[in-house]
């Protein structure tokens, strides 16, 4: 059985590719189609450490598809049907009723389109992928990987929101998280790196990029996490405010006037570090941090201090704690960041090594000091890759 997957991830604009070994995690190629429906839109493949890149009207995300299609035959690597073993999807929310991949077909079509409602700037972009795929790729196995699966080990009392039961009921208002994927490959190849069996290892991972989240995760299983209905709550990031007082939309609405819509977008959008430091990129902002920009101070230290907060709560919440593991563009490259959120926490067993934590590397790696209680690790993540292993699994499963 052949054991190459595609993987897609179809944003509202956007289409991501990567064709890779579901086993071994080793890419072929791989390719992004950026502006779909938009005048002019762009085509990047990359194989064999070259980039492919070309200027072209792509009208949708079949178009999208088809044109990543064509650029596999005109730069390689071959593709075709019966070289696949599955076409694995990322989704984002599937809502309570999924805490595993599921191969695709016409129900799986049809409740993904009843969570719309949960994720309606991500969902719709996902159904679609998912269509067009099954259509393109007809003899494929098709399988959805949930960014929202790998938290529904939580316990009842860390997903409840105290709102009316009927919310909690009739519109499915609860804590869901996100980032599922690379929380599911970063705790397992934390759990190696440390030489311990993921069922025995406790840990807090923070997922720092430009979207970022944190999870306590026991013994391999999520049991809370920072995100909630939506990718909006918790930590800072990049465009998104994170944790805010919920009667700040009301407040806004009073005395500004704002609607809905336009409060979401500005938490959504215009938040988080743009919104305080009037940049989003967290290069930029250490940058002019650097330069003693106080804007760029304040928001620097206001990113490090919600993480800092999460680490304790979520150490409170395990009880007791095995590693820290730091993954995402921040988190893999910001010793700065590191130094700020987990210095000085050598009263609970967190302790880091400064030349370790400075030293630039793009590897898993120990950043703590020898004898410190608690281990930090610096895990890069593969979110395609974890989702090709999780597609190989339903398929090998199904057979």
């Amino acid at each position: 059985m052949t054991e190459r997957v595609l993987v897609l991830n179809a944003g509202s604009s956007s289409l991501k590719y990567r064709l890779l070994d579901g086993s071994t995690g080793a890419a072929e190629a791989s390719g992004t189609v950026e502006r779909i429906g938009e005048e002019s839109g762009t085509l990047t493949h990359s194989v064999g450490g070259e980039d492919h890149t070309e200027e072209r009207h792509v009208a949708d995300f079949e178009d999208a598809l088809r044109s990543a299609l064509d650029a596999f035959d005109r730069h390689g690597p071959a593709i075709d049907q019966g070289g696949l073993a599955a076409v694995g999807h990322r989704v984002v929310h599937g809502g309570d009723l999924f805490a595993a991949p599921v191969v695709v077909d016409d129900r799986l079509l049809t409740t993904v389109e009843d969570l719309v409602p949960l994720a309606p700037l991500h969902n719709p972009a996902n159904l679609e992928g998912l269509r067009v795929a099954r259509r393109l790729f007809p003899d494929v196995p098709q399988v959805a990987v949930f960014d929202t699966a790998f938290h529904q080990t939580m316990p009842e009392h860390a997903y409840t929101y105290a709102v009316p039961l009927a919310w909690r009921e009739e519109h499915r208002i609860r804590r869901y998280g996100f980032h599922g994927t690379s929380y599911a490959f970063v705790s397992r190849r934390a759990a190696e790196l440390l030489g311990r069996p993921l069922d025995d290892t406790n840990m807090v991972v923070l997922h720092l990029g430009n979207g970022a989240s944190a999870a306590a995760v026991l013994g391999g299983r999520s049991v809370d996490t920072s995100m909630g209905l939506t990718p909006l709550e918790g930590l800072v990031m990049g465009t998104r405010s994170g944790d805010l007082d919920p009667a700040i939309h009301g407040h806004l609405h009073r005395e500004l006037g704002w609607s809905l819509d336009d409060i979401d977008r500005a938490l959504y959008r215009e938040s988080g570090l743009l919104g305080l430091a009037g940049a989003n990129d967290f290069r930029e902002v250490s940058q002019r941090r650097a330069a003693g920009d106080a804007a760029a101070t304040l928001a620097f230290d206001v990113y490090a201090y919600r993480v800092r907060k999460y680490v304790g709560a979520y150490y409170a919440a395990l009880g007791e704690l095995h590693a820290v593991v730091l993954t995402g563009g921040v988190g893999q490259h910001s010793a700065e960041l590191r130094a700020a959120a987990l210095g000085g926490l050598f009263r609970l067993g967190i302790e880091l090594d400064a030349s370790r934590n400075e030293a630039p590397s793009h590897d898993a790696r120990v950043v703590s000091a020898d004898g410190s209680e608690v281990a930090v690790l610096v895990v890069p993540t593969d979110e395609e890759w974890e989702i090709a292993r999780q597609a190989l699994e339903v398929v090998r499963g199904a057979r």
